[in-house]
Parts: structure tokens; sequence; C-alpha cells
């Protein structure tokens, strides 16, 4: 789904109404998490968009990506390159690089707004 956001327009991220659908058997190791998504546009060739997922655990390969995190919370472990887990919430900037494998454990509905 987009929505398009033009110059000089608001969008109220935490309001925004995300379609959802399951995470894919192959991905979900744990509960029945389900994501919803919607693209607000691209600056210079730079997708920028909401995120959200809702509790469970999934495993993501990962692309490059900046995030800020608006609501919820969750841990992510990395699996590749292996380096210590981290735990995100509310506020919280959130750097990824492409090729990364990940496992995601939502633990309250995580959303964030995604620049990748």
């Amino acid at each position: 789904m987009t929505l398009s956001l033009p110059a000089g327009a608001v969008v109220r991220a935490a309001e925004v109404v995300l379609e959802h659908a399951s995470v894919s058997p192959e991905q979900t190791l744990a509960g029945a998490p389900t994501v919803g998504e919607v693209a607000l546009g691209e600056i210079a060739g730079v997708e920028i968009g909401i995120w959200e997922c809702t509790p469970g655990t999934s495993t993501d390969t990962e692309v490059d990506e900046v995030s800020v995190v608006i609501s919820g919370r969750a841990r992510i472990d990395f699996v590749s390159p292996a380096l210590p887990s981290i735990e995100i919430g509310p506020g919280d900037v959130l750097r990824i690089e492409a090729g990364m494998k990940t496992v995601w454990t939502v633990t309250e509905t995580l959303r964030k707004v995604y620049i990748a």
C-alpha cells in the first residue's frame, strides 16, 4: 500500500490504519505475528514508510534502513553477523544493514517509521 505524502503535508504515524497480513510460516518461529506497512513515498530514491508487527517471533534478512520506533517493544537478535541482542521501544532510533540476518521477538505491537 502507498500513501502519498506531498511536501508540506503531515501524517500522524501513530494513527495511520495499516492492513495486516500473516508473517510467512517459513519466517515464523513463535506465535502468529502479522505485519502491516505503508510506503509514504521516496526522496532521492530512498523509501520512507510506516511498518508495524504484532507480538510473536520471526526471522528476517534486512535491507539498509534507519527507523524510529513510535510504539511497542521488541528484542532483536542478530544471527549474522553475530552481534549483541538489543531491546527497542518508543523513541529509539535503529540502524540495520542489508544482509543482516535477524530474529525479532515482538512483545508489544511494534510500530516504526522507516527510511530504507
